[in-house]
């Protein structure tokens, strides 16, 4: 069964390269918005410019591991020089494929353990994961 997968990125903007950053946020924001298998793709900033968060959300770890592919290729060493990566969570279940991929970033795996996702909040079908094993 291929459920979705999600992960929440905790960062600092390196010191000077805000604008640089700014540039970069928008053209992967561009190049993910073509992959079909994105739900969500979201970027954050606090007040000071200094603390920024990444909240991405894919349809299955397939799609999930088109985005890692390409963000390796395209945008990883830009995106290396503008943000320090303090904090990395993936939450659902990623194929093992994905797992390792994220595993050398020292991420965090969590499962679900209860809840609902209703989409985009434009429909009412709610995805229920109340009846899966609970960790």
């Amino acid at each position: 069964m291929s459920t979705p997968v999600s992960w929440h990125l905790n960062m600092r903007v390196r010191v000077g390269r805000l604008e640089e950053l700014r540039s970069l946020m928008a053209e992967m924001v561009a190049s993910t918005q073509a992959e079909p298998g994105t739900l969500s793709y979201e970027w954050f900033l606090n007040e000071d410019k200094g603390a920024c968060h990444l909240y991405e959300r894919y349809r299955d770890s397939d799609a999930a591991m088109i985005h890692v592919e390409n963000f390796v290729s395209r945008f990883a060493e830009r995106f290396m020089g503008c943000l320090d990566v303090r904090e990395i969570n993936v939450y659902g279940e990623p194929s093992d494929e994905l797992r390792a991929a994220h595993e050398q970033s020292g991420a965090e795996f969590l499962g679900s353990f209860g809840g609902f996702t209703r989409g985009d909040g434009h429909e009412d079908g709610a995805e229920d994961r109340s009846s899966r094993p609970k960790r």
